[in-house]
Parts: C-alpha cells; sequence; structure tokens
C-alpha cells in the first residue's frame, strides 16, 4: 500500500508541474477542461486522501494529535474543494442601468440559472488617479431585492455583494459606461467546510512546534546542535555620486521647506516626507543627482520646463522603452511621453498591444502614475497646505523632529545591506571551521570574533526596533497596516528570537542575520515604490499583507536549507558536521512548511474575500502546492527510509530548492497566470 501511496503521490505533483507548462501553451480553458475539472483528477485526489485515512490509521498516528490534526486538515481543505466541485457555481451577469435582472449565465455551458431575488444597476463610475486617465477602481451602485425587501449597495473591486449565498464582484464594464459585468460565485458548503480545515491546519501548525512528542521540540533538545562555531570579517562599502548642472533651487533656501507641514496620505506630516516619496516614487532612489528631495520637489514649480526636459523618470519594462523611442536609457523626460497635445500613453493603454500583454499593460499604468504626480504638483493639488481657520491642529515640535530623523535613516536599507553580509560571512565561518581538523583547538581569537558577532546581532536588533518605534511614534499606531510594515514587524521579531536563542544554539546567529536581511530586502523593494496616490483597494487588503509575508519567510527558510544542504554535500567526509547540519535543516523546515502552507490558504482567504473565488489553478497558487508537496515529503523519514541517511536528506532539500525558485521567479518569466509577472 505504501508504494502505491507514494506512486499516486509523485502522479500528482507531476501532473500539477505539466498542467502548468500545457495552460503556457494551450491556454488556461484547455487545462481547466482536460486536467483541473476532469474526473481522472479528481479521482487522483480522492484515491490519495483515501490512503492518507488508512495510513493514519495503520501506523497509530492517532496517538499524535498534532499531526492527526494536520493530516486531518488537509483532508477537509480538499473536501470542500471537492464540494465546491460538484455543487458550486460561476458565471457571470450584465447588467444595464434602469434594467432588471433575474438570472445570470452559467460559465460552464453558458446557460441562464434563475436567481433568487431580482438585481438592477442604478450607476457606474469609474474613478481615476488623481490628474490622470489610469482607473483606479471601478464601482456598481445596485439595487436588489429578496424576498420583498429593495436593498441598495456598492460592487467595487475590492467590496464583494453578498445575496443568499450568491457572491456578486466587480469584473468588467462596457465601453461606454453604460452598463457594468459581474462575476458570479454560488458555493454553499465548499467555503465553509474549507475555511474549517484552514482553521485545523493553524492549531495543528502550532501544536506541532510546542508539542513535546513532536520532532520539532526534540530536535531542539539534540545535543549536536550545542555544537558550532563562527567566523567574523568586516566589509567596508564605499558610494560616490555626482551631479551635472540643473537648475534647482538652493539647499538653503529647500532646507527652510523640509519641516513645512502639510497634509498628506490623510495625515498631518513634515515636507520632506512627501517630498522624500515624489523622487523615490519617480526615480526609483531617495535622491536624485546629488540634490535633496525639497530641492526636486520646488525645482520642478520653479524650473518647470527644465525639469520636463530632464531624464529622470524610471521605466524598468524594457518593452516599453522600445514603444517610447527609447530603448538604451532606463530614465525618461516628461516632454519626451507628449507628442505635441497628444499623451502617448492614452493610446497605448487603449491600443490592442495591452490586451495581450499584462507585463506591458502594468508598466504603463505605474509610468501613468508617475506622471500624474508630476501634473498633480504642477497644477497644486498633491501639496496641500494645513487650513488657515485653525480647523486642524498642527503637530509638535517633537513630532517634526522623530518623522525627520525617521526619513533621514534609511533603517531597512542599512540593516538588510548589513546583516546578510554578516549572514553570507557567518555562513562562511562554519564552512571554515567545518572543514578544519576535528581535534584542532578553537583559538580564542575565534571565541571573542563570535561573542562580536553575538553583539552585532544584538546591536541590529536594537537599531531596528528604535526604526519601528519611530515609526509607530509618527504613524500614531501599531505599524502593521500593509506589506512594508508587515516585513518590518516580521524581521523584528526574528531579530528578537535570534537574540534569545543564540546562546543556546549557535546556528541561529547566521539564521537571524540572513532571514531578518532576507525579510528587510523585500521590505525595502516594496519601499521603493511608495504608496502616493492609491493603489488598486483589492492589493491593500490585510489578508494579503500576511500572505505575501508568511510566503516570503517560508522561502528565506528554504534558502537556509539549500545552503545547509550545499555545507553539508562539501564536508560529506565529516559524518557528525553532516548530521549536525541535517537536524538544522530539519529545525528550519518546520516553520518553513507550515508558514508556506499557512500563507497559502491565507491567499486564498484573501482571494475568496476580493473576487469571491478561493482558488483558481492559477500557476502561480499551482507551483506554490507543488512546493508544499514537495517539502512535505522529507517529512516522512519513518515511511521513507532514504530520507533518514543525512546525506540524501541534503541532496533531496538541495533539490526541492528548485521549486521555490520556479514559484518565486520561474512562474514570472516562462509561465502564465495572474501572478505572472517580471
Amino acid at each position: 500500500m505504501k508504494k502505491f501511496l507514494i506512486l499516486i503521490y509523485v502522479v500528482l505533483t507531476g501532473v500539477l508541474m505539466a498542467a502548468t507548462f500545457i495552460e503556457h501553451s494551450r491556454g488556461t480553458a484547455f487545462v481547466e477542461r482536460y486536467i483541473y475539472h476532469s474526473v481522472w483528477f479528481c479521482c487522483l485526489w480522492g484515491i490519495l486522501a483515501c490512503f492518507v485515512v488508512v495510513a493514519m490509521a495503520r501506523f497509530n498516528w492517532l496517538k499524535r494529535l498534532p499531526v492527526v490534526l494536520l493530516h486531518s486538515s488537509f483532508l477537509i481543505i480538499l473536501g470542500g474543494a471537492m464540494l465546491t466541485f460538484l455543487f458550486g457555481e460561476k458565471g457571470y451577469i450584465h447588467l444595464k442601468k434602469g434594467v432588471e435582472v433575474t438570472t445570470f449565465v452559467r460559465e460552464s455551458d453558458k446557460h441562464e440559472v434563475s436567481l433568487p431575488f431580482a438585481l438592477c444597476l442604478d450607476s457606474f463610475n469609474i474613478k481615476y488617479y488623481p490628474g490622470t486617465e489610469a482607473p483606479s477602481d471601478y464601482v456598481s451602485a445596485v439595487t436588489y431585492v429578496l424576498h420583498g425587501h429593495s436593498v441598495s449597495a456598492n460592487i467595487s473591486m475590492n467590496r464583494v455583494l453578498s445575496v443568499d449565498g450568491y457572491r456578486l464582484y466587480q469584473s468588467s464594464y462596457d465601453d461606454d459606461g453604460s452598463g457594468s459585468w459581474l462575476s458570479v460565485n454560488y458555493d454553499p458548503m465548499g467555503i465553509g467546510v474549507a475555511y474549517t480545515g484552514y482553521v485545523l491546519l493553524a492549531l495543528a501548525s502550532i501544536g506541532l512546534l510546542i508539542s513535546k512528542r513532536e520532532s520539532f521540540c526534540r530536535l531542539l533538545q539534540n545535543p549536536l546542535l550545542r555544537k558550532g562555531g563562527l567566523l567574523l570579517m568586516l566589509l567596508l562599502v564605499f558610494g560616490v555620486s555626482a551631479h551635472a548642472e540643473l537648475r534647482a533651487i538652493s539647499l538653503e533656501e529647500a532646507n527652510t521647506l523640509c519641516a513645512k507641514q502639510v497634509i498628506y496620505q490623510d495625515r498631518i506630516v513634515p515636507l520632506n516626507t512627501l517630498a522624500r516619496d515624489f523622487v523615490l516614487k519617480l526615480t526609483g532612489k531617495d535622491a536624485y543627482r546629488g540634490l535633496s528631495p525639497e530641492q526636486v520637489l520646488a525645482s520642478w514649480l520653479v524650473y518647470t520646463e527644465d525639469w520636463a526636459r530632464e531624464p529622470m523618470i524610471y521605466v524598468k519594462n524594457g518593452a516599453l522603452r522600445q514603444m517610447l523611442n527609447h530603448p538604451r536609457g532606463k530614465y525618461i523626460a516628461l516632454n519626451e511621453l507628449f507628442d505635441g497635445d497628444k499623451y502617448k500613453l492614452q493610446s497605448m493603454l487603449s491600443g490592442e498591444v495591452c490586451k495581450n500583454d499584462s507585463k506591458l499593460k502594468n508598466a504603463i499604468l505605474e509610468l501613468d502614475e508617475k506622471v500624474g504626480l508630476i501634473l498633480m504638483l504642477r497644477e497644486g493639488t498633491l501639496i496641500k497646505p494645513l487650513p488657515e481657520d485653525g480647523s486642524v491642529t498642527p503637530l509638535s515640535g517633537t513630532a517634526i523632529k522623530a518623522e525627520l530623523l525617521y526619513n533621514k535613516i534609511p533603517f531597512s536599507k542599512l540593516l538588510f545591506m548589513i546583516n546578510l553580509t554578516l549572514g553570507i560571512l557567518s555562513f562562511g565561518g562554519l564552512l571554515y571551521l567545518g572543514l578544519r581538523r576535528e581535534d584542532a583547538p578553537i583559538s580564542n581569537a575565534v571565541r571573542v570574533i563570535k561573542c562580536g558577532f553575538v553583539w552585532l546581532l544584538f546591536a541590529s536588533c536594537l537599531f531596528h526596533w528604535i526604526g519601528y518605534a519611530l515609526r509607530w511614534y509618527i504613524g500614531g499606531r501599531m505599524p502593521l497596516g500593509n506589506g512594508y510594515e508587515t516585513m518590518l514587524f516580521l524581521a523584528g521579531c526574528v531579530l528578537a528570537l535570534s537574540c534569545w536563542l543564540q546562546r543556546r544554539f549557535l546556528f541561529v546567529l547566521p539564521f537571524g542575520f540572513l532571514l531578518s536581511g532576507f525579510t528587510l530586502l523585500v521590505a525595502y523593494l516594496g519601499e521603493i515604490n511608495p504608496q502616493i496616490t492609491p493603489l488598486m483597494p483589492v492589493l491593500l487588503s490585510p489578508w494579503l499583507s500576511i500572505h505575501v509575508s508568511l510566503i516570503m519567510i517560508a522561502y528565506a527558510l528554504y534558502a537556509y536549507i539549500f545552503l545547509n544542504g550545499i555545507l553539508a554535500l562539501c564536508l560529506r567526509h565529516r559524518p557528525e558536521q553532516v548530521e549536525r547540519l541535517m537536524l538544522f535543516s530539519k529545525l528550519m523546515s518546520y516553520p518553513a512548511t507550515l508558514f508556506l502552507g499557512v500563507g497559502i490558504f491565507i491567499g486564498s482567504v484573501w482571494a475568496n474575500v476580493s473576487w469571491g473565488n478561493y482558488w483558481s489553478w492559477d500557476s502561480k497558487e499551482v507551483w506554490a502546492l507543488i512546493t508544499f508537496m514537495i517539502y512535505g515529503v522529507a517529512f516522512h523519514g519513518t515511511s521513507l527510509p532514504w530520507m533518514r541517511k543525512p546525506i540524501h536528506y541534503h541532496i533531496y532539500m538541495v533539490l526541492a530548492f528548485l521549486s521555490v525558485l520556479m514559484t518565486y521567479v520561474g512562474v514570472n518569466y516562462f509561465l502564465t497566470g495572474m501572478h505572472s509577472y517580471a
């Protein structure tokens, strides 16, 4: 039975891999019809579920409650998915103003299906980014009549309307704006069952990490984890800058503006905050040609024509640069985006090329947003001074100084560079010490270096939390409102946990530096494109922040396991070292795989809240599931004897990291889907 179970598992994983590439060549409709929604595919999952139940009973797993809960959660989630497949319905409604609709068109067979309520479109509005023609949201104002009661409601890209079990969400609209297209999702049983599985998965994950009877806690007590050492090296990084002649206001004049208070993003801030985000948004850097943010912002107002000719707007997409006849340089001037009075991006957005190339369309929208910022600045709508009537209370001098200090010190940028450097060097130290003779004594110099490394970890943690506390004080709330702030919080938790555990487990030092460095790197990359104008509301969900954060943490841990595996293969003639590294990898694989699993299903909750569809077999979703399944194999050493050998384990974990690379990078470049972007 065990061999057949393994065969089904391997076949399913292979089918999922193949399906993503088939979708790229044959289209989404093809794989949905012949693979994802086919009877044989459902049977494969059903057979796997049945064998899991039998295996749980045969191997007496019932004595281990967290393991039972974990596998039961998978079975319940599969059951919810099956209920959705069997009884759920998807379709669409085309609404016209003033026309009552009582049916929707079913997606599978294009037949009309009756609704238990009547629906009428009152109005449809497109909201735009200020100063641009780029849509920021689509809003359908509707009235529905259910059981004789009339109710008015709005449906938009982040607001799903639920009526009597039917979920309606904004999909598209007529070109003339007279009609709206809504997607319909009816799933009376599947969602509730799937959500039950998600909750059970979260509880089981916590149980696996805290139960003394489970492998994770036993690994923490292993004496091999108490041995080891680190090597410290220091690197100095210098930067230079230069700038040519460009008319700009003087630094002295600009400095008088930095503390001026304005209203920005629904709060009172010093002008320095707005200016910094303005420059960062346009150029991808926090300064431009040696000029301060205030100099750049004010110079755009004073020397408008000069700066309109200055190539300072960053264009990342190569295809877009080709269309703008600017193939080599990554920076373009505002004037180059206009042909007389004609705005070049407008014709591109309405052209056929954008309908077939989502990457290009996103790049055009991003560039259009940057142009909109400049136009808002020139029209006087970007900078909003405090009202002169005293209706708004200005900030205190302390609050202004705190925000200026926070803006001046690039906390995340400094720490991600320092922590990644120290993490890589400490990992190199492990390699160095692992290659030395086992009977060689540890010198006093190495002990001093190790002590210095510990102090650097504490200093990094303190520096990070000072920056986090400043952001908390400035915002007047705990910084957990978006993905960037969530990443900062997670990095701080990792550093604090590393400081706590490093005395007992020395391997935590490189782990803490690397993981916090990766997390802060992701946070910094997100900060490069600051949210000055509102993004699509659907992307502002806290579910999305948690989803991305957990999965990125999992990927960072898998990267650490990958490095451990490489080190172990280099030390394959040192059995004790190889076994110790296997223990390290096993210890990290528990939180990594659990974070990935919980992150995937939190993403499903976000998708259901935003679009009414918790799983769509998108390429990124499928490869995340594949990664979860591949790493899940490593926990079954009892059933797979070859996984008990340290070298075999490390080889498997090194190869498994290819699935992470495919999920995080490969899908963006080689496959299609909602998440596919370079």
